[in-house]
């Protein structure tokens, strides 16, 4: 399984480009724009093809589900903990993110799946992630219930080290967004994974 993460600040052709890359395979477009409006979101919807909303994940404004049949929503850590995903619960898909296994191997069955990051050093983030041993204690993974999404510093030089490793799916940031080629370098990491 192959998930997008949309870049906080908009890039130029943005949607046409997620179009394209649902229309090559891609599975699910987590939509993170925290520094964007309620109106600018749903403007943002509007340019995806309506055919692609079962695969578009929400991480905030999740009202805007219900308007759009989108029913699948992402809640942080801090979210989780809080337990604001509970209203959301059993009628919705819902993922979370764990910045380590301990914490993974303990999610109950509500969450379909878990970014855990991060897993090689962030391209997005610069100097995140450097000392990072996500990538090998994920052989310490003893829950089946929750599909496991590495997150953090994924290309398409290393997108095949982490189904090596055990992971379910890669989600992928800077990788494609600060590519001069963001369609190039996702068919390449689909590619890649299909080997």
């Amino acid at each position: 399984m192959i998930l997008v993460i949309t870049p906080e600040i908009t890039v130029r052709n943005e949607t046409e480009i997620i179009n394209e890359m649902f229309r090559e395979g891609l599975d699910l477009l987590h939509i993170r724009k925290p520094n964007i409006s309620r109106e600018e979101i749903k403007n943002f919807l509007y340019r995806i093809d309506e055919k692609f909303y079962p695969q578009l994940v929400l991480h905030g404004y999740y009202d805007l589900g219900k308007d759009h049949g989108i029913s699948r929503f992402h809640f942080r850590e801090t979210d989780r903990n809080a337990g604001i995903y509970k209203s959301y619960e059993g009628r919705n898909m819902i993922s979370t993110s764990v910045h380590d296994i301990e914490t993974y191997n303990v999610l109950g069955e509500e969450w379909e799946y878990a970014f855990i990051s991060p897993v090689f050093p962030s391209i997005s983030k610069k100097g995140y992630g450097k000392e990072s041993t996500v990538i090998e204690n994920i052989k310490y993974r003893n829950n089946q219930a929750v599909k496991l999404i590495v997150l953090g510093g994924v290309n398409e030089n290393n997108i095949c080290k982490v189904f090596e490793n055990g992971a379910d799916g890669a989600a992928l940031l800077g990788a494609v967004w600060e590519s001069d080629q963001p369609l190039k370098t996702f068919r390449k990491c689909k590619q890649d994974v299909l080997l």
